[in-house]
């Protein structure tokens, strides 16, 4: 029975390392659907994985799988996630410089670059819009979000500026509603 749950996580972080294309956000439609195949976690502990890997060094995919894997076996499991992940990659890196002179100037692959970020940013939007409907969302939220999405577009400063921003704002409205505020 353990070895199954081992193997299943192995097969479903080796899925996610090979199909999404555009960095760590693209392995939230994966990740979604895991969460509603599996009991491994929850939506509540998705969007708590979202958060948490998008404020931790390291690239977001690779910390979301770290975060589903312990979420769901512990120490082994997130050895096994982030291995798993990560593999694809390896392997596929590792042919391609084998024989990167040949693709260079392959109008086919150029052709399926071009074709796989507009549908990495569909999967994202269409993962965006499932959490929205299916969060708690509050107006103070809300509001701080489009504040700093506006921000950002004008001021133009770093994205760690504004993540750790938010994560202040985040726990002092956390802890005003904690004390009743």
């Amino acid at each position: 029975m353990i070895l199954s749950l081992y193997f299943k996580l192995l097969l479903e972080f080796f899925k996610i390392g090979l199909l999404s294309f555009g960095g760590g956000y693209a392995t939230l439609p994966f990740l979604y659907e895991i969460a509603e195949k599996y009991d491994w976690y929850s939506i509540a502990q998705l969007k708590n994985m979202i958060a948490i890997s998008s404020v931790t060094p390291g690239p977001v995919g690779i910390n979301m799988a770290t975060y589903a894997g312990f979420s769901t076996s512990g120490i082994l499991g997130a050895v096994i996630g982030t291995l798993a992940i990560v593999l694809p990659s390896v392997i596929i890196v590792t042919i391609v410089s084998k024989i990167i002179d040949k693709f260079k100037s392959n109008i086919y692959v150029n052709a399926v670059i071009r074709t796989l970020k507009p549908v990495g940013c569909a999967l994202l939007s269409a993962v965006l819009i499932k959490l929205l409907f299916t969060s708690n969302l509050q107006l103070i939220g809300v509001l701080f979000l489009t504040a700093f999405i506006i921000s950002a577009c004008i001021k133009k400063k770093d994205p760690l500026f504004y993540l750790g921003t938010a994560a202040i704002v985040g726990l002092a409205c956390g802890y005003l509603n904690i004390i009743g505020v």
